[in-house]
């Protein structure tokens, strides 16, 4: 089970069952989901988000610290507004991804990037990971950006993962000369 990573702002939290309906909000929209295809199909309907978390929560049962999957909620109203997860990358499960969704609704209120910052240091700093990769379409700039606001460097582009042409951003521990503000 991950652990609960908080800043001033958020809350990441392991996702439960009872999240279906708002995790539908964020899976079950097509401006999240085109970019997740066809790794993940976007999300019909309530009962299959909820045999999804059923599944990341089995998932996250038996991850390794760090990876894993967590609910980004606020923390002054409790509302999830995303999900983040840093999971190691298929073919051979050598590199380990940052991924990051938020909801369409919540663009542009730096909570990827807080979160994406949150995970990044709970990775390199708390558990010694060497580096993390975030592997983004072409023409997915929103995810681009975000990887680059997180301290994420252009690695080059590569179709090892997922059998697609993907833009490889990656972060060091080296990288992380600072602490991160508001980390609790």
């Amino acid at each position: 089970m991950p652990d609960i990573l908080e800043s001033d702002r958020l809350v990441l939290r392991p996702w439960t069952v009872d999240d279906a309906e708002v995790a539908l909000e964020i899976y079950g929209r097509e401006e999240v989901a085109h970019w997740l295809s066809p790794e993940m199909d976007r999300v019909a309907d309530e009962d299959s988000m909820r045999l999804l978390l059923q599944q990341w929560i089995a998932e996250d049962e038996r991850a390794v610290p760090p990876t894993g999957r967590w609910a980004v909620e606020l923390r002054d109203d409790k509302r999830v507004v995303g999900g983040i997860a840093l999971l190691y990358l298929p073919p051979g499960g050598e590199d380990v991804e940052l991924a990051f969704q938020v909801a369409p609704d919540e663009w542009g209120q730096g909570y990827a990037t807080e979160a994406g910052l949150l995970v990044a240091h709970y990775a390199l700093r708390e558990h010694h990971a060497e580096e993390i990769f975030a592997v983004v379409r072409p023409h997915n700039h929103r995810a681009a950006s975000t990887a680059r606001r997180i301290g994420m460097e252009w690695a080059g582009e590569t179709e090892k993962y997922y059998q697609l042409s993907l833009q490889v951003y990656r972060l060091r521990a080296a990288d992380l000369d600072h602490p991160f503000p508001g980390l609790h």
